[in-house]
């Protein structure tokens, strides 16, 4: 996927609401998992991030800082987020619980 027509959100639209259910990219421009929720508002917040599983099913959260990726909106209006990491390193985080 070419990020670069991206539109990069705003500190003000970094919300849970705006968030939640973004598609995250890694490392290999490959999907990495998914946004389940967001801790805080703004620049502090903490991603939990969904990694692995199949439809939703079997997947692990992960909590990671939201200033480790990077929130943009593509053509279509929808947000998704790119990161440095790659699925297996995101696996081998340890599992985040609320």
């Amino acid at each position: 996927m070419d990020h670069s027509n991206h539109i990069r959100l705003t500190v003000d639209e970094l919300r849970p609401s705006v968030l939640a259910g973004a598609a995250v990219y890694g490392a290999d421009d490959h999907k990495v998992g998914k946004v389940d929720h967001v801790h805080g508002v703004g620049e502090s917040s903490s991603v939990i991030i969904d990694v692995g599983g199949f439809l939703g099913i079997g997947a692990k959260p992960v909590a990671v800082s939201i200033s480790d990726l990077d929130f943009m909106r593509d053509e279509d209006g929808d947000v998704h987020a790119v990161t440095s990491w790659t699925k297996d390193q995101l696996k081998e985080m340890p599992e985040h619980r609320d």
